[in-house]
């Protein structure tokens, strides 16, 4: 094999490709990944069959322990969609800190709704509904606007079960319990400073929602909405059993090793867990729709879990060419001493996100890149996968489709979506990272 030094810079290179071929020349990551995993073995000098064996095992491997979780959580954040059950969530969460505070209320609500639901869908779901609110409490489209995106950001990047961080939990073997965790702890701060700079500089771009609906006339149009428990109930019922799983695990053994830790060893795995969420989220579904759920809401979850599928199984593929190369033992003898620690990842996933504009392929390659490391450098897993959500946020612009998103349909001309949406997606992210880093010196 080549030398470790000549690894990383052929690393590096790859890295180059990866960036030009997903963002410059629109190649779908899932090509793109596979086959810099074969070209980055080969030019190592993998003899070819082990280059095989690696990306067949990496592909395989990954979707093992992520495969069904991505699909179960997709179809879960898709039938609180179509059932109106965000929408609930959005109200109860109004209803608590008072329609006076409504860029609170929608920041919080993207915040929740973005666990379950990607933040694009979660965007134009609750678009209508922020519209609404910027009309009524007569608030500027700006504020209100970065304000929501902000909120399904945070958490869309850094917390499970989205794809992007429940992915990365499962490369760098982290706990899914304490990626959720910490997760939705940096995710608030993070999330509180997306809606301060809203407050701080949306107020100055006078941007109209451009609606006559009041909320009471919106939320009349929606007719019947599910309960607000049985709204909540599919999302935190499978992060309370996620989180009992965890804590079962703990050193102490808090229930002890018997047949408690055992039972929640069984219902927290996130398999179990997110099929349970799955259950939960049909009781949403009116029973003469149920059919429909069940064939074409379920079908159409899975049809988007997909996409997610291939990226994170070809995500897979490099990281376990990676671990095969010289590159691990050169950074142990060479690097390892460096104080770089968790800025690494950060801003690799900064750099990945802010040139191709994905940050679930962001996610998933620095990831990938970071998994071999993760002995040699010291990192905690469940904190390095927060830090990686932490940098896929840095920054969206043209590149990011969820930049047209939130432009486009918060009427926000794409001059000053770069002044405020932007500006905020750094905030957030440098936010992010500052939190991640401090959690990691207490835990």
């Amino acid at each position: 094999m080549v030398s470790g030094s000549v690894s990383i810079l052929l690393l590096a290179l790859a890295v180059v490709l990866i960036v030009i071929a997903t963002g410059k020349w629109k190649v779908n990551a899932f090509v793109v990944l596979i086959v810099i995993a074969f070209a980055y073995g080969l030019a190592i000098g993998m003899p070819a069959l082990d280059v095989v064996k690696a990306v067949r095992e990496g592909f395989g491997g990954t979707l093992t322990y992520i495969g069904i979780v991505i699909v179960a959580g997709t179809i879960m954040g898709y039938i609180l969609e179509k059932t109106g059950a965000a929408l609930v969530m959005t109200q109860a969460i109004l209803r608590l800190v008072g329609r006076s505070r409504a860029p609170l209320a929608m920041n919080i609500a993207g915040y929740v709704v973005s666990i379950p639901v990607f933040c694009d869908s979660g965007y134009v779901i609750l678009t209508p509904l922020n519209k609404a609110l910027a009309a009524e409490t007569k608030t500027s489209m700006g504020v209100m606007a970065v304000a929501l995106a902000t909120g399904l950001y945070a958490t869309h990047t850094m917390v499970p079960p989205t794809p992007g961080p429940l992915a990365a939990a499962a490369t760098l073997k982290a706990d899914l319990g304490l990626v959720i965790l910490y997760g939705m702890i940096v995710a608030i701060p993070s999330s509180l400073a997306g809606l301060a700079w809203a407050s701080l500089m949306g107020r100055k771009y006078d941007i109209s929602p451009g609606v006559e609906e009041s909320y009471s006339d919106l939320m009349a149009k929606y007719g019947t909405l599910p309960s607000t428990f049985m709204s909540f109930l599919p999302l935190i019922l499978p992060i309370v059993l996620i989180l009992l799983k965890s804590l079962a695990d703990f050193p102490t053994r808090p229930f002890g090793d018997g047949a408690v830790r055992v039972f929640f060893n069984f219902i927290g795995d996130p398999v179990t867990a997110l099929m349970l969420g799955v259950v939960a989220s049909l009781f949403l579904v009116p029973r003469k729709e149920l059919s429909v759920a069940v064939d074409s809401w379920m079908g159409q979850g899975i049809k988007d879990a997909a996409i997610i599928l291939a990226i994170t199984g070809a995500g897979g593929s490099f990281g376990r060419v990676l671990a095969a190369s010289p590159m691990k033992t050169f950074i142990g003898e060479n690097m390892a001493h460096l104080p770089l620690g968790l800025f690494l990842p950060f801003a690799i996933s900064a750099a990945l996100k802010t040139a191709q504009g994905s940050s679930t392929v962001a996610i998933i390659t620095t990831a990938a890149i970071m998994a071999p490391l993760m002995g040699t450098l010291g990192l905690d897993p469940a904190i390095t996968a927060v830090v990686i959500g932490a940098g896929s946020m840095v920054v969206s612009h043209a590149n990011d489709s969820y930049f047209w998103v939130v432009s486009q349909f918060s009427n926000m001309p794409v001059n000053v979506a770069y002044k405020l949406y932007t500006t905020a997606t750094l905030v957030v992210g440098l936010v992010a990272f500052l939190f991640a880093w401090l959690l990691s010196l207490v835990v």
